[in-house]
C-alpha cells in the first residue's frame, strides 16, 4: 500500500488502543530469533468476569480454537480489535503482532518484496509457536483448531502460508499502476522457499492485496476460506484482486462482496478522536455505515470459525 497508510497509522496506534475491551487481554512479547527481531503484540481471550478488565482469568478447563491476526501495511495489533473482542466473547483466544518494519511506527521494510513474502508469513508462524508452547495459558489452546484472520497485506500473508505460489508476473502487471510501491521495484521472487504453515486450519481474508498474483497458484490450497472484498477497493487494491483469489481457488470459498464499501471498511470503526485525526482511514462513503457494517461483518467471521474449528 501507499506510504499515506503507514503516516497515518502511527498516530492511529494510541487512539485505537484505547478501545472498551469486552474480552480480556494482555499484551505479550515474543522473542527475537537468530534472524529477526522479537514480535510486539497482543492477545484477547474469554473473560471469566463480566467487568472485560484485564488481567482475568480464563473460564473453564477446556482447550479453546486459537486464532491469528495480520494486518495491513503500516497497520498494527488494534486495527481489527473489534473483530478479536467478538471471537474472544464467543470462546475463541485471538492473537495480533506487529509485523516489523510494516508497523505504524516502523517503515522501514514497507517496500521490500522479501519482507512481504517471507517475513510476514515467518512472523505469523513463530507467532503461533510462541502462543502454542510460551504463552502462560499455552495449555488452553487446542493445537488442532488454529484459525488466520488477514485484511490487505495480511490476507496475502494468509494466502502464502496456505501454500498458494505468487506469478511473479502477475505482480509487475499490477505494479505498472502503482510504480512508486517498493515492492514494485524489484518484482522478482525470493530464492528461498516460501514460508507455510499446515496448522491453520481455517481463513478468513479481507480485500487482499496483490490478489491477482494467485489466480493459477492456488491448487493446493483446500482449507476453509472465508473472502471479503470492498466493492470500491482502495489503497492499492481492487476488487480485481479478490476475485482472482476466488477465481484460482480450487474450492470455491463463502466470497462477499460489500456493497458501497471502501478498502478500509473493514478496519475497526474509528473513535471520534480518530476519525478527526486521520479521516483518510475513517471516511466511508456516503450512505455507509461502518459500526453497522461490522455488527454483521463480526458475527459472519464468528460464525465462520465456530463451524470451521468448532466452539
Amino acid at each position: 500500500m501507499k506510504c499515506l497508510i503507514a503516516r497515518v497509522f502511527t498516530l492511529s496506534l494510541c487512539l485505537l488502543g484505547s478501545a472498551a475491551q469486552a474480552a480480556g487481554s494482555q499484551s505479550i512479547s515474543v522473542p527475537a530469533t537468530a534472524d529477526r527481531p522479537g514480535l510486539a503484540g497482543k492477545v484477547w481471550y474469554p473473560c471469566a468476569s463480566d467487568s472485560g478488565t484485564a488481567p482475568c482469568q480464563i473460564p473453564g478447563t477446556s482447550t479453546l480454537p486459537l486464532i491469528v491476526i495480520s494486518h495491513g501495511a503500516g497497520g498494527d495489533v488494534n486495527g481489527h480489535h473489534d473483530t478479536a473482542e467478538a471471537l474472544a466473547d464467543h470462546g475463541f483466544i485471538v492473537a495480533a503482532i506487529n509485523h516489523p518494519g510494516d508497523t505504524a511506527r516502523d517503515h522501514s521494510a514497507i517496500g521490500s518484496l522479501p519482507a512481504l513474502l517471507i517475513n510476514r508469513p515467518s512472523d505469523i508462524k513463530r507467532l503461533i509457536d510462541f502462543m502454542l508452547s510460551d504463552w502462560q495459558n499455552a495449555s488452553r489452546i487446542d493445537p488442532h483448531r488454529i484459525g488466520f484472520f488477514g485484511f490487505s497485506r495480511g490476507a496475502l500473508t494468509g494466502l502464502v502460508l496456505a501454500g498458494g505460489q505468487p506469478d511473479m508476473g502477475k505482480m509487475a502487471i499490477e505494479c505498472r499502476a502503482e510504480p512508486d510501491w517498493g515492492v514494485c521495484q524489484h518484482p522478482t521472487l525470493p530464492p528461498q522457499p516460501l514460508p507455510r504453515d499446515p496448522r491453520i486450519r481455517a481463513m478468513v481474508l479481507a480485500d487482499p492485496v496483490f490478489g491477482a498474483m494467485f489466480v493459477d497458484g492456488l491448487s493446493t490450497v483446500t482449507l476453509p476460506l472465508q473472502l471479503w472484498a470492498s466493492e470500491y477497493g482502495g489503497g492499492g487494491v481492487t476488487p480485481a484482486d479478490a476475485k482472482a483469489v476466488d477465481e484460482g481457488l480450487p474450492t470455491k470459498p463463502s466470497y462477499t462482496i460489500v456493497p458501497n464499501a471502501t478498502h478500509y471498511a473493514f478496519l475497526a470503526p474509528c473513535s471520534p478522536a480518530l476519525a478527526q485525526a486521520v479521516p483518510q482511514i475513517c471516511t466511508d462513503r456516503t450512505g455507509f455505515d461502518r459500526k453497522q457494517f461490522h455488527e454483521t461483518f463480526d458475527a459472519s467471521v464468528v460464525t465462520f470459525f465456530e463451524r470451521t474449528l468448532g466452539k
